[in-house]
């Protein structure tokens, strides 16, 4: 075991080393799932870290077999750089034969091993990464707010579990209805949700996109069709129900709902992602999330932090409404734990809601350094102070001030007299002159003028809302040509996966994205379709923007 030799070597078959898959006799991928890998061979330095990630999975499920060739004269040269043979000597021979036999028996099955072992966590730690930057653009999805929601949670034998809840997320109603077969109970089905849209107003219907989901969104659609006029609009969209049931079992949901069968939380769950997704999905494990890329394969301590790390950053971000937060969003607040959180949310209860951010201090186990990490996240609205409906924290409230008396405004101004005010205060001192006049930084200044100029702003608010329709679609609608609107499900390394409104995603290549186009999960686009395999339930899409 030489340590020189196992580096050189180990470089070498890094940059020049040939990994060749080939599918075995008695594999099974009835989808061919694999069928890229069933005869590739491709150099070590050109794999991508998806294809590292699959071709691992499909040697695992017993599909393919991997081998690692190393250019017999890179490993030759590291042995012979250190053990040169003499072939004048009598033993030359047995020095070649045991180089040979080290090599072949020893060194190369070892920097196989390493080799692999290093593509992996490389392509491990890149797909954890991809995951974070997917969770992070789902949770910022924007609130569908004012809605009161009906929430579908589709199924066979099981039936159709309903869920009607109110724009605050309270459940008013709850039942189960068997519109697809084997009972086919559709025009039963019709008129119990009818009754239930015309009781509850409701305006909008969301379908979970699990098991029987598109057989449902084809009766949900004729049923909007076949809604008279005096009820309003209805339109339904398609949810990703990615953990759902996951929540339903859980002990948050049971402490939520003690007296609701767990079957139905499910569409509870549902209809409130719509209503605001981040406040709905921070009850949910992250990695049940399903956005990401051979999430199941990774290291998953490194991934739970990860995506740990990712909530808490989107909930410090968006802010939390303190008053109305449940204690797993309150949870994932800077300097907030659970426990914590549930005191917050038992002395709410008890006191009623809180007029000011200093309030919180009046809470079991909240100190001035929790107060301190914690405040400036939290969102009071309606309160006595305006400045606690803006992410300025306490500390900055003299400099918030300081400027409000500048332009002889108060915290309780109209929002359009400050911003002109603001305006023209921007114009006539600059955010550094201001800093040092004020003793702060220029960062805290700009930020202080963008939260008086719009207190209580969502971030989310910008992103693009999504798609909500009145009609179905189906695999036998979509020809070549077609131009359509999409949503964005997922982001990976080969292209985006966009859904269309039928059954299966679209996969919209990375060879068809504009360069230097940047795709986020909830994106909304024109796409075009360019293939379709209705046996493997694929399409393949191009670019219409």
């Amino acid at each position: 075991d030489h340590a020189q030799i196992r580096q050189t070597t180990r470089k070498k078959a890094l940059k020049h080393g040939v990994q060749e898959t080939v599918k075995k006799k008695k594999g099974k991928d009835e989808r061919q799932t694999y069928k890229t890998y069933y005869d590739l061979k491709i150099r070590v330095d050109r794999l991508r870290p998806h294809q590292t990630l699959a071709i691992n999975r499909a040697e695992d499920e017993g599909i393919l077999k991997v081998k690692l060739a190393v250019p017999e004269q890179d490993w030759r040269k590291a042995i012979s750089t250190h053990f040169r043979a003499n072939p004048s000597s009598p033993y030359a021979a047995q020095m070649e034969e045991a180089i040979e036999d080290a090599a072949k028996r020893l060194l190369l099955p070892s920097i196989e091993r390493d080799v692999r072992r290093e593509l992996t966590e490389k392509a491990e730690a890149h797909a954890i990464q991809v995951f974070a930057k997917n969770l992070r653009a789902l949770l910022l999805q924007p609130p569908l707010a004012g809605h009161t929601v009906m929430g579908l949670d589709p199924g066979y034998r099981t039936g159709c579990k309903v869920a009607v809840v109110d724009p605050t997320g309270k459940a008013l109603a709850t039942g189960t209805i068997y519109p697809v077969p084997p009972r086919s109970q559709v025009a039963a089905s019709q008129k119990t949700l009818t009754k239930l849209i015309k009781m509850h107003k409701i305006s909008l219907i969301a379908i979970g996109n699990g098991t029987a989901s598109r057989e449902t969104e084809q009766f949900v659609a004729d049923l909007i069709s076949s809604l008279p006029a005096s009820l309003g609009t209805v339109h339904y969209l398609i949810v990703n129900e990615a953990g759902a049931s996951v929540y339903s079992a859980s002990k948050l949901a049971r402490q939520e709902f003690p007296d609701m069968d767990v079957s139905l939380r499910g569409a509870v769950s549902i209809a409130r992602r719509v209503q605001d997704p981040l406040a709905e999905l921070v009850k949910i494990d992250p990695k049940s999330i399903g956005v990401g890329m051979y999430q199941h394969d990774v290291n998953q301590s490194a991934l739970a932090q990860k995506l740990d790390d990712v909530v808490e950053s989107v909930v410090n971000n968006v802010g939390v409404d303190l008053n109305t937060a449940s204690a797993a969003l309150l949870s994932r607040v800077a300097g907030i734990g659970p426990t914590l959180a549930r005191q917050i949310v038992s002395h709410r209860d008890a006191n009623g809601p809180f007029s000011k951010r200093e309030e919180l201090l009046n809470v079991s186990g909240v100190g001035k350094k929790t107060y301190q990490q914690a405040a400036g996240f939290l969102r009071i609205r309606g309160g006595s102070n305006p400045l606690d409906d803006t992410s300025i924290h306490p500390e900055s409230y003299p400099v918030a001030e300081a400027i409000l008396d500048r332009i002889n405004l108060g915290t309780d101004s109209s929002l359009q007299a400050r911003k002109q005010a603001l305006v023209q205060l921007s114009r006539e001192t600059s955010a550094q002159d201001l800093a040092k006049e004020l003793g702060t930084g220029a960062p805290t200044i700009i930020d202080i003028f963008k939260q008086l100029a719009r207190p209580g702003r969502d971030p989310r608010e910008d992103q693009a809302k999504p798609i909500l329709r009145s009609d179905v679609l189906s695999m036998d609608d979509l020809v070549n040509g077609l131009k359509l609107r999409g949503t964005v499900r997922n982001v990976v390394d080969f292209g985006a996966f966009i859904d269309v409104g039928v059954k299966h995603d679209g996969l919209l290549h990375s060879s068809q994205i504009p360069r230097g186009t940047e795709l986020k999960v909830g994106d909304v686009l024109q796409v075009e379709i360019l293939s379709v395999e209705k046996e493997r339930g694929r399409i393949g899409l191009g670019w219409a923007e």
